[in-house]
């Protein structure tokens, strides 16, 4: 597609992806600064105020607020961010990070997460502006750093040492919800409502260390193995929740089929059956392992990173099974512990939000769920901030939009970014 004919908002999401911004947890990223510069200077443009918090060396958030006409109503924080996991350039079909438009996509590391959706607010709120209007109420437009390091150098010293942004606010909407899946050959949307608690965590294995020819019944990595396989085999229970049991009833008014067996059901989905059946249960995946230093030593210690996300209120049970899987001789250290929430499918801005995507596609059930992951919106729950997913997107049954979270030739569609754009510039004016 020729750079003329390229909608707005898929030059900014093409932008934002050619600003390598690769977070690899731990403190050891690119940094946000230069997005959050482009963010700035955008908001600038339309006449915002724009301010910066840069708490730790690079790792920058920006935020401003628009005015709306009702200054007694309770402000809405619009918020994104700006930082990615890492891409393994030879693993994708393009450079990551060079922002191709191919057979109608946009592709790179962020398309989906989430530079996507920053692209939307960005142009939802300059086609308002442009157009000499104001929202109905204030909006509060922030993009973070660290998101996806659990917020730790990002949304939780933001809400800590500058909560003066969040001034007025009651709710916010940002990632992951708002997206078509297709069902049966029925097309529905999903309004996340809620977030699984989030417990990251490093399991370590002790031994004794020795000469790599010994025979050896102390081998730390052998145990760390073991427990590592342990942990990753296990299939946790499904246990549903108020959003859970709503999600299910929705999908079974679309598909007619029973909510008796919740994997069934999600099955009707397609390629989000996936993302859909880690909302029912805890999941617990192994995700790095780091042990030994040469090829004949056995070393006295072996470590394993462990991401488990668990059904809100379980967190204490969760931690005291795994330690029974594990053994004894494995201790679990937490690294990162938040929160999990749910928030009923009710209220002024949840029916704002169904009915703007009503008006744009009119007939399609939106219907709630709970997101397996986590967002930025725990961090502000911490000010007493009610936090929705409604990144609006309508997407093509075949295309396995949750799948790209975190993977392989990330990419969204050309028109499912516009549609977004318009829908979220219609829920903004007036919600």
């Amino acid at each position: 597609m020729p750079e003329s004919e390229l909608p707005e908002v898929v030059r900014i999401a093409r932008d934002l992806i050619r600003i390598d911004t690769s977070n690899y947890g731990g403190g050891r990223a690119n940094g946000e600064r230069e997005a959050a510069e482009y963010v700035g200077a955008y908001l600038s443009e339309l006449g915002l105020e724009v301010e910066y918090f840069e708490p730790i060396d690079r790792r920058t958030n920006v935020s401003a607020r628009v005015r709306g006409r009702d200054p007694e109503r309770p402000a809405l924080v619009v918020h994104g961010h700006l930082d990615v996991v890492p891409a393994v350039a030879a693993d994708w079909s393009v450079d990551p990070f060079e922002g191709v438009v191919r057979d109608g996509m946009l592709w790179g590391r962020g398309a989906v997460d989430m530079k996507n959706m920053n692209a939307m607010i960005l142009t939802a709120v300059a086609d308002i502006l442009r157009a000499g209007e104001q929202p109905e109420r204030d909006l509060i437009l922030v993009f973070f750093a660290d998101e996806e390091n659990g917020g730790v150098e990002g949304s939780a010293l933001v809400v800590q040492q500058r909560p003066d942004w969040f001034a007025g606010a009651t709710e916010a909407i940002s990632e992951v919800g708002g997206y078509s899946i297709t069902v049966d050959d029925h097309r529905a949307y999903l309004l996340q409502v809620g977030e699984k608690a989030m417990l990251w965590l490093r399991l370590v294995a002790t031994g004794r260390a020795g000469h790599g020819s010994r025979y050896h019944e102390q081998n730390a990595v052998t145990r760390l193995a073991e427990a590592v396989a342990a942990v990753g085999r296990t299939r946790w229970p499904i246990r549903l929740t108020p959003t859970t049991r709503a999600l299910l009833d929705g999908l079974s008014e679309v598909t007619g089929r029973s909510t008796d067996d919740p994997d069934a059901l999600a099955a009707a989905a397609g390629p989000a059956e996936a993302f859909l059946r880690s909302t029912f249960r805890t999941t617990t995946n192994p995700t790095a392992l780091t042990a030994g230093y040469k090829h004949n030593v056995i070393p006295g210690t072996a470590e394993a990173l462990i991401d488990v996300r668990v059904i809100p209120g379980t967190e204490d049970d969760v931690l005291a099974e795994l330690q029974r899987i594990v053994g004894d001789d494995v201790e679990i250290q937490t690294v990162v512990r938040d929160i999990g929430m749910e928030t009923p499918f009710a209220g002024e801005l949840v029916e704002a939000m169904v009915a703007a995507l009503g008006r744009h596609d009119p007939g399609v059930p939106v219907i709630p769920y709970l997101l397996g992951a986590g967002t930025d919106n725990k961090a502000l729950a911490s000010l007493g901030i009610t936090g929705y997913g409604f990144a609006p997107l309508r997407l093509p049954a075949d295309l396995d939009f949750t799948g790209m979270f975190h993977g392989v030739d990330e990419r969204v569609p050309v028109e499912s970014l516009v549609f977004g754009q318009r829908v979220l510039a219609d829920l903004l004016r007036s919600c």
